[in-house]
């Protein structure tokens, strides 16, 4: 059973300091502020990797605590679309660091919950050391399937925030593995293969679907917190 008492909320920015538990486990989401296409808003990492993190502590064992999102990330290869935020890899390195820095203090255990694929070379950097200096940190991926601003993301935001998803306006891009389009992604950008943002296709995206894939990460994030040593 969880520890969390009914109706207590998970959430860490909710709490005064004495109402914290004695060394919880503390859920980080990284997400991102970048273009979705034409038809998603710029905060979907952000959105997906804080539902997943709110889901997973809801049902978790352990005592668990969602930290407030971080909401920019390395994003460069959408740079060439208005609305991108991006803080590059060298910085969200070093938040990361001293996100886990600060939280061991207090916190027996940390996990960044990663949004946006972007992030994730710079999240096995800044792991790879708090760990070597001792600290229980982990990092996991929203794994929903490949693309971006495709199917799954569509779906997914359909479920969490409807009214923000604008589908008249959704386009299709490019439908190849991801693999095949990295190098050229990473040396000119996600417009020069996709004019609209996206890879994949929003088609066919549902509610339905978006609970699933929902309930399917969040299940990654409980199992990845039952394992004491991952």
């Amino acid at each position: 059973m969880s520890p969390h008492r009914p109706g207590e909320s998970r959430e860490l920015a909710d709490s005064p300091w004495p109402g914290l538990p004695p060394h919880p486990v503390l859920l980080i989401p990284v997400g991102s502020t970048e273009q979705h296409g034409p038809h998603l808003p710029l905060d979907v990492d952000t959105t997906i990797a804080t539902e997943v993190c709110r889901r997973a502590a809801a049902d978790a064992a352990q005592d668990v605590r969602v930290a407030p999102a971080i909401a920019y990330g390395s994003s460069g290869e959408h740079q060439d679309f208005p609305g991108t935020l991006s803080i590059g890899s060298a910085v969200l390195e070093s938040v990361l660091i001293e996100l886990g820095r600060s939280a061991r203090t207090w916190a027996s255990r940390v996990v960044f919950v990663n949004g946006h694929g972007g992030n994730a070379p710079v999240l096995e950097r800044a792991v790879a050391l708090l760990r070597y200096e001792g600290d229980h940190v982990a990092w996991i991926a929203c794994r929903h399937g490949a693309g971006h601003a495709g199917r799954a993301e569509t779906s997914i935001m359909l479920r969490l925030d409807p009214e923000r998803v604008r589908v008249d306006d959704a386009v299709a891009g490019p439908d190849e593995d991801l693999r095949a389009l990295m190098p050229r992604l990473r040396s000119e950008g996600v417009r020069a293969v996709s004019p609209g943002g996206v890879l994949g296709d929003p088609a066919g995206a549902t509610a339905d679907e978006g609970e699933r894939l929902l309930t399917r990460m969040a299940e990654d994030v409980r199992r990845m917190l039952e394992n004491t040593d991952a």
